[in-house]
């Protein structure tokens, strides 16, 4: 499996490998169907479609890369089936969808109040951490490609959520998901699945009482208008992997490999960075509506939360690995 350190290296081989295969090539493209579920206005979408630019670029058109949004091929719980047996080449789905396929060990990155900030997730995903866990996709016939960012949770409700116990019996929406589970009941909350598409009006009926997820997604969602307060907590992260049918990948010239790589590189780094972009926009949208009282956590409140949700991730640790969660702290200096 390559590493994203080992793209710069790549390129210039790629390039001359290529002066010669091109012409034949591109008169009979290579296609990769990239299939993913959300709108092509979303960082994901976006960055999908900066990905088939660059790969028809810098391949010069020997490959074709035909981007699927809004799961126009495949639902939710279809595509990754659809991945494996070929019918699609390329997907993003998000981290959390590896435990059902049988990689629980990508949930480390649901655990509560494990990464500080941006610098801290590039500690992992762009280090041999992130590279290992892409590794254990191959197994199941995929290729991990990449990392890209949905952004950090914040929380709201309509009462304050300063300190823990705050949350004591209130009534907040997750998705499906053990760990989350584990952390609003560690807070002493009432965790309740439900659909992202039905959150405004549960909120706004009082159904649920608060919930949590990035900036852009509460904004969009206009959460923040029946929501009086919210915690700029950065608790928890969510994001995607980019994956690539593995027979697929490994029957590609080299060269061709390698230029799809650098095309890869430079479309994360953009997805990233916008998803970083309209995060922050979206919460200073809110902050500009005046609807919503937002808190930003300080440390000792960051510290205060950490103690208390720390044994979630103990009680996770058979699930995820307690290796790996060791690991995980050594590198982002946890004690």
């Amino acid at each position: 499996m390559f590493t994203r350190r080992s793209f710069a290296a790549m390129a210039g081989a790629a390039i001359i490998a290529l002066s010669t295969a091109m012409p034949a090539l591109a008169q009979n493209p290579i296609v990769i169907k990239f299939s993913h579920v959300v709108a092509p206005d979303t960082p994901k979408g976006k960055a999908a479609v900066r990905f088939k630019e660059l790969a028809e670029q810098y391949t010069d058109g020997a490959v074709k890369v035909e981007v699927y949004p809004n799961s126009q091929l495949y639902k939710d719980k279809e595509e990754l089936e659809a991945l494996q047996l070929g019918a699609v080449q390329m997907l993003a789905p998000s981290l959390a969808k590896f435990g059902p396929l049988g990689v629980p060990e990508f949930e480390l990155f649901d655990l509560p109040m494990l990464f500080k900030d941006r610098d801290d997730l590039r500690k992992i995903t762009e280090g041999e951490i992130g590279d290992a866990l892409l590794g254990k996709l191959e197994a199941k016939g995929i290729i991990g490609l990449a990392y890209w960012d949905n952004g950090f949770k914040i929380m709201t409700a309509n009462s304050p959520l300063v300190h823990p116990d705050d949350f004591l019996g209130l009534k907040m929406r997750i998705q499906s998901s053990k760990i989350l589970e584990a952390q609003f009941e560690a807070l002493g909350a009432v965790p309740q699945v439900m659909a992202f598409s039905e959150v405004y009006q549960a909120l706004q009926t009082g159904v649920v009482d608060g919930t949590e997820n990035t900036p852009s997604n509460t904004y969009t969602q206009r959460v923040n208008e029946v929501q009086k307060y919210g915690n700029v907590s950065n608790h928890g992260y969510i994001g995607y992997a980019v994956i690539v049918n593995k027979a697929f990948w490994d029957g590609l010239d080299e060269g061709v490999r390698a230029n799809l790589e650098k095309a890869m590189a430079e479309a994360t780094a953009y997805a990233n960075d916008i998803a970083e972009d309209e995060n922050a926009t979206a919460l200073q949208a809110m902050r500009d509506a005046g609807k919503t009282e937002f808190h930003d956590m300080t440390e000792a409140e960051r510290a205060e939360w950490f103690e208390v949700l720390k044994p979630v991730h103990e009680s996770m640790a058979k699930r995820v690995g307690a290796d790996l969660i060791r690991q995980t702290y050594t590198a982002l200096g946890i004690e």
